[in-house]
């Protein structure tokens, strides 16, 4: 199942308290302080796992706490730190604070860390406190509270190629071809329920990504059908690959819509370089395809694509384009 949003709460360790006590030796009856230190508490980190790539663990664990430092003991013994506890995430993960909404970290590297809780700093003991007028100080220092707080986990793809079109425009059935995903692939609307991501071999030595979202239609932005859930996934692409339905009785009209949705979803979105490409084309004629190729379309300036991913026809032709098109977005 995947999982790309989860809340989540997470607190870190308490500092331990400060010990109060005096050496109480056989030859040293009036012994000074002789209070540890309390332990610092452990902290709660955000480490992220190549291996993962949902959010799924966290539909079943939501609460996370760091164990506490031990307090201070006799004969200047500092208290134990208190472990941390690591939190696993995919890469791609954003951590926001839940009450504010605003972003506390961004994990777009593998195996990197992030402590998004710090332990609470460990109390003195008394033997910190002796000084020339007070010898027997019989006081020490509280352990600070561990921080805790409520964080939102959202999750988004990192591809190089995003796959965006109406639904049963031919995505699935692309991603499957050139990759090794295997989405669920069917002849009705929303086939697709969930982000795919591909990995397409190129030319044995190469490779780069493909991710394949829900179907967008109309209002998409506005969060009718799955786009709104899903749009998101397609933030990190580098390009984004436009798919139009050959059988459409509007070509200029479905460029238009879905451009706008992505626009109006997302400055990030409206800023990257689009590719257009016409799928199902073993449904036309050579007569069909030659007069699809002079079709203009407007707002689009670059290079038109006619592709089957059944029969395989433009495929390579398209690959080659899209891998000289990372190369120059890189």
């Amino acid at each position: 199942m995947f999982i790309d949003y989860s809340k989540i709460y997470v607190k870190s360790g308490d500092g331990g308290n400060g010990a109060i006590t005096f050496r109480r030796e056989k030859f040293v009856p009036k012994g000074g302080p002789s209070g540890g230190n309390g332990g610092k508490g452990g902290d709660v980190i955000f480490v992220t796992d190549t291996n993962l790539t949902t959010l799924l663990d966290f539909q079943y664990k939501k609460k996370y706490v760091a164990q506490d430092g031990a307090a201070g003991a006799n004969s200047l013994k500092d208290g134990k730190y208190g472990e941390d506890i690591t939190i696993r995430v995919p890469v791609g993960t954003i951590v926001k604070d839940a009450e504010t909404d605003e972003v506390i970290c961004d994990l777009v590297e593998p195996n990197t860390s992030y402590v998004i809780a710090k332990g609470g700093r460990g109390g003195k003991g008394n033997s910190n406190f002796a000084t020339s007028t007070n010898q027997t100080p019989r006081y020490a220092q509280d352990g600070k509270p561990g921080e805790e707080k409520t964080v939102v986990l959202e999750l988004k793809l990192i591809a190089d190629i995003g796959l965006v079109g109406f639904p049963n425009a031919g995505k699935s059935t692309l991603i499957s071809n050139v990759s090794a995903a295997r989405p669920k692939i069917a002849d009705y609307p929303f086939t697709t329920l969930e982000p795919n991501l591909g990995i397409v071999r190129y030319k044995d030595a190469y490779s780069f990504t493909i991710a394949d979202i829900p179907g967008i239609i109309e209002g998409a932005h506005q969060g009718k059908g799955l786009g709104l859930k899903f749009l998101r996934h397609i933030e990190r692409t580098k390009i984004l690959l436009i798919m139009i339905d050959v059988n459409s009785e509007n070509y200029a009209k479905d460029f238009k819509t879905l451009v706008n949705e992505l626009d109006s979803y997302s400055h990030l979105l409206a800023e990257k370089r689009k590719i257009l490409a016409f799928t199902k084309s073993d449904l036309l004629t050579k007569e069909e395809i030659t007069k699809l190729k002079k079709k203009k379309i407007p707002g689009y300036k670059g290079e038109i694509f006619i592709i089957s991913a059944v029969t395989n026809d433009g495929l390579s032709t398209l690959m080659d384009f899209l891998w000289q098109a990372i190369l120059n977005e890189n």
